[in-house]
């Protein structure tokens, strides 16, 4: 393979004497610029137009499946960072599963239903708007909205299913949300209940857990003074004959919600506690024994214990609400209840109840005998109290705050009150303080069944309670990070049932018919809600909101029965998306699923960690509702996207960045690889100094890829590869250690983590590279005849480099990859570097890699010595430089094997190896001439009488049989 054909004479130098002309120079039309602005919108175009998702699902056709199902981002206002992380992040899972081999699908999706559609539209339209008017105005707005996100999420070089997403606002997806919800009715899981759930007031609805954030709120503390209905049962609690004369009892409790003591129905103590009776001059107070000094200290009064007890002995006694004289509406005891939940870490050790509004208080009163219809809920819907609620009617409650404490006062009921801040549950889309409030609402139920006569629509009840089978599904389930399965355990573990329902318009119906007398559902309930089903999927929820009670019940029930205006909540839409896409309206997207009866299960689900308490757990419970196993195999959770200071971005805070301007300055391969490159299991930092670190980490990959490509155009696999037994040592060696970098690199792809490839990578470029094979391989490259043995043999190892690592960086540098594609591929380019599968590479040798390790080493150290040589000016490049290398036996041996191109591994001109105790390396300038051609410094040079500034090598190499190389 010598090529012994001397260049012609005249081409041989130029006219200043170069041999500039007869050099193998790299050429490539990759550029050294990437240009990403200008260009990246025309493969986006190439990809879409052309067709290439379809393309790749055809070509996997038959193999394994990878099914990362969309998590639905919101129909809703243009996407911000955050989403370009999300979608970013899962892109790069599915093209590094689609490179393995697999069928790896991606149907994006759209959340659609819900209040911040239905906001936007009252901002723009008012809040008068009819059912129908509303329903039709929100579908209009989230179409418009996935359309401005699609076209956004397409530019960042998201490959999928564009043409055919899925969206939860689609008629076949409301309507198999409807018959998913018939089915967890069947299983046992559904039922209609009074409980206080989370309310707010802006978006008129109850919340779910998963809608509830806290944020401090400036609150009133209050102690509030309960007298006692019965002085002498007091008395008598305490082991006393009576009150001391002249001096009413009284209990006290603390809170910091003012509003919830006019409807104030009962007091709770706990059994096991201490409780005092204590004389002041206000009168005996019951307080817990350890919280009396600080309680009179609070109140500002003087006081003696007269006895104690424990807090049994005070169930059962009646106190006087603290309205009591003042109003008629208020003249009512509260009747003392035993509970566990109260304590003596802080107020009185006694506590209040409202039971439309706590939870505890609620549970504890109907434990007691309360029914449902002696609940007092006087706050209606918008945060007002009742008009006819007595003292405050029609005030809304915050605002009665301060008319609350000033009547108490007036009472001679408040014993203190005192500001704080405090952390409260907010609404996370208004921001606003939230209650829990009383209200009929449609429930899952996550422990035992709760009685109701509704169970005679169960068909096949589950055996395990929904908390059980989720909490085990959490076992089964693999986390990346693993610190996500404690998080969601724990919030499995504490989670109160599911409110489902919710009392708005854009949403799929609950589509239940009342009796307006009985409450009870309709006998036909199950059928009812298949005839839904079938309107819903002709024609939408429209369709469903224009039919009438008769209608579907027929003229004699009709009259009988309330239509419910009732919606399901959004997160049951997201929710149970796998119910109806994976197995329903996109089933033949996923032909070799394992998606029948037990249900769809996909392989990944990727959000960011607030979804532990939203998609993440919604989908839980409905798989296992459903199911009885979670719907996904893996859970990914990513954080958010935070400034340098780890500040959230923000648009209040300004210190956002916009995805839409980095892809007009920087381009979108910008942010794939800042994604890529950040650890995701953490919050992800970005601001414009971060994003200069990327653009260098990008040239320094782009400049190293460049250089393979350059140096590899004329090189054709088919008649120019060395098999890989005749490869130079150091060739062998190179393919050796991208193999090994391989095997770590597909093992950080199977744990879906990117951030140490790009770190990798930037290290292969750079040092492996960059640093030692490529700065080796120059002179060999440049210098040898085009065709000889050397140069094909580097140029078959810089292939199949060249190869390996497009498919590496393609997944996060998906449009630098693929404009290289072309290129590298020739006549087999299929049209994307995504129908291809990572390389395959030979087993890497160890002893080879271990061998090389230990000359890289010794090459560190003789650069160090020449460097400094270097600095002192005794030297320019390094090719000046004569090294003599001392060293043991081992390593002595090790350098002698590589034969006369030891000089070429260390880039000088000459080197020699003498035997000694201990490695040293002394460097001197070389006293030889430098050759015109290839720089080195040579004795030889003017050896050949014709080329009077050629080395003997350079003569051979243009015009005799070639040098001979081994191994470098």
């Amino acid at each position: 393979m010598t090529d012994k054909t001397p260049a012609p004479k005249n081409d041989a130098k130029d006219s200043g004497g170069a041999y500039r002309a007869t050099l193998n120079m790299p050429d490539t039309p990759f550029p050294m610029r990437g240009d990403l602005p200008k260009r990246e919108p025309g493969w986006v175009k190439d990809w879409n137009e052309g067709g290439l998702y379809k393309r790749l699902r055809d070509a996997r056709h038959g193999a394994p499946l990878f099914v990362l199902h969309d998590g639905p981002p919101y129909a809703n206002g243009q996407i911000h960072m955050g989403h370009a992380v999300n979608k970013v992040l899962k892109d790069m899972i599915v093209k590094s599963r689609q490179l393995a081999g697999f069928d790896a699908q991606y149907i994006p999706g759209w959340d659609c239903h819900g209040l911040p559609i239905e906001n936007a539209i009252e901002k723009k339209h008012g809040r008068n708007l009819s059912r129908d008017d509303m329903q039709a105005k929100s579908r209009a707005y989230a179409t418009e909205q996935i359309q401005q996100q699609r076209e956004d999420f397409k530019r960042l070089g998201v490959l999928g299913d564009w043409e055919r997403p899925y969206r939860t606002m689609d008629f076949a997806n409301e309507a198999g949300e409807i018959r998913a919800f018939k089915r967890v009715i069947e299983r046992g899981f559904v039922y209609r209940g009074l409980k206080p759930v989370y309310w707010c007031f802006d978006c008129g609805s109850s919340l779910a857990e998963f809608e509830i954030e806290y944020a401090d709120k400036k609150s009133d503390t209050l102690d509030v003074a309960f007298e006692t209905d019965d002085a002498d049962a007091l008395a008598a609690a305490f082991g006393l004959p009576a009150l001391p004369v002249g001096k009413s009892g009284f209990i006290v409790i603390w809170t910091t919600t003012a509003w919830t003591i006019p409807a104030n129905q009962a007091l709770n103590a706990h059994p096991e506690l201490s409780y005092a009776l204590v004389n002041t001059p206000m009168g005996c107070l019951v307080l817990a024994e350890e919280l009396v000094e600080s309680c009179l200290q609070r109140f500002g009064l003087e006081g003696q214990v007269l006895a104690t007890a424990k807090g049994e002995k005070l169930g059962g006694l009646n106190f006087r609400h603290p309205l009591y004289d003042v109003d008629a509406g208020y003249r009512r005891l509260s009747p003392v209840y035993l509970a566990d939940y109260v304590s003596a870490s802080d107020g009185t050790g006694v506590v209040h109840s409202s039971p439309a509004y706590g939870l505890d208080d609620f549970n504890s009163c109907v434990a007691n005998g309360l029914s449902y219809d002696q609940i007092l809920n006087p706050v209606q819907g918008n945060g007002c109290y009742a008009a006819d609620f007595p003292l405050f009617g029609g005030l809304h409650i915050w605002k009665a705050i301060p008319v609350i404490l000033e009547a108490l006062k007036n009472a001679g009921r408040l014993m203190a009150t005192v500001p704080i801040t405090h952390s409260y549950p907010h609404c996370w889309r208004h921001k606003t303080p939230v209650i829990y409030r009383a209200a009929a609402q449609w429930f899952i139920r996550m422990d035992e069944e709760t009685p109701d006569s509704r169970g005679v629509f169960v068909k096949d009840r589950a055996e395990k309670t929904l908390r059980q089978m989720a909490l085990e599904a959490i076992e089964h389930t693999s986390f990346y990070p693993e610190n996500g399965q404690a998080r969601l355990r724990d919030m499995i573990a504490n989670r109160p049932d599911w409110c489902i329902s919710r009392q708005r318009s854009w949403g799929v119906p609950v589509p239940f018919f009342l009796h307006k007398d009985t409450g009870e559902l309709h006998p036909r309930t199950m059928e009812i809600l298949d005839q839904a089903a079938d309107i819903v999927e002709q024609g939408g929820i429209e369709a469903w909101s224009r039919v009438t009670a008769e209608d579907i019940l027929g003229a004699a029930d009709a009259p009988f029965y309330t239509k419910s205006t009732d919606i399901l909540e959004v997160w049951f839409d997201s929710g149970s998306t796998f119910w109806h896409v994976l197995r329903g309206s996109h089933a033949k997207a996923y032909p070799n699923g394992d998606f029948h009866a037990e249900g769809p299960e996909a392989d990944l689900y990727l959000e960011g960690h607030d979804q532990h308490r939203g998609w993440f757990h919604s989908s839980l419970l409905l798989g296992c509702a459903l199911f009885g196993r979670a719907p996904y195999k893996g859970l990914l959770t990513h954080g958010f996207t935070v400034d340098s200071q780890g500040r959230k971005m923000s648009k209040s805070l300004g210190n956002g960045i916009d995805p839409q301007e980095v892809n007009k300055k920087l381009g979108a391969e910008i942010i794939r690889l800042w994604v890529a490159a950040s650890d995701y299991s953490g919050d992800i930092a970005g601001d414009d100094k971060i994003l200069a670190r990327v653009i260098d980490a990008y040239r320094r990959i782009r400049n190293t890829l460049r250089f393979l490509l350059a140096n590899t155009s004329d090189f054709d696999p088919a008649t120019d590869a060395v098999p890989e037994a005749e490869l130079l040592e150091i060739d062998r060696y190179a393919l050796a250690r991208a193999s090994q970098l391989q095997a770590e690199i597909l093992a950080h792809f199977d744990r879906y983590e990117f951030h140490p490839v790009v770190s990798k990578l930037q290290v292969y470029c750079s040092e492996d590279l960059g640093a030692f094979y490529l700065d080796v391989l120059k002179d060999r490259l440049y210098t040898t005849a085009p065709k000889s043995l050397a140069r094909r043999s580097a140029q078959t190892a810089l292939w199949q480099i060249t190869h390996a690592m497009l498919r590496w960086m393609a997944p996060f540098l998906s449009f630098t990859a693929e404009e290289a594609w072309p290129i590298v591929a020739g006549a087999n380019n299929q049209g994307s570097i995504f129908f291809e599968t990572f390389w395959k590479f030979t087993t890497p040798d160890e002893a080879l890699l271990a061998k090389w390790g230990r000359i890289r080493a010794i090459r560190e150290l003789a650069n160090k010595e020449i460097e400094a040589l270097r600095a002192a000016g005794q030297v320019g490049a390094s090719l000046q430089a004569t090294l003599t290398i001392a060293a043991g036996a081992d390593d002595a041996a090790l350098l002698r094997s590589l034969g006369e191109d030891l000089k070429f591994v260390t880039i000088t001109s000459a080197v020699s190896v003498v035997d000694a105790a201990e490695l040293a390396v002394t460097v001197a300038p070389s006293a030889a001439v430098k050759c015109e051609r290839c720089w080195h410094y040579r004795d030889d040079v003017g050896s050949d009488a014709a080329h009077p500034t050629l080395c003997g090598r350079c003569s051979s190499n243009l015009y005799g049989a070639g040098e001979a190389r081994t191994v470098a």
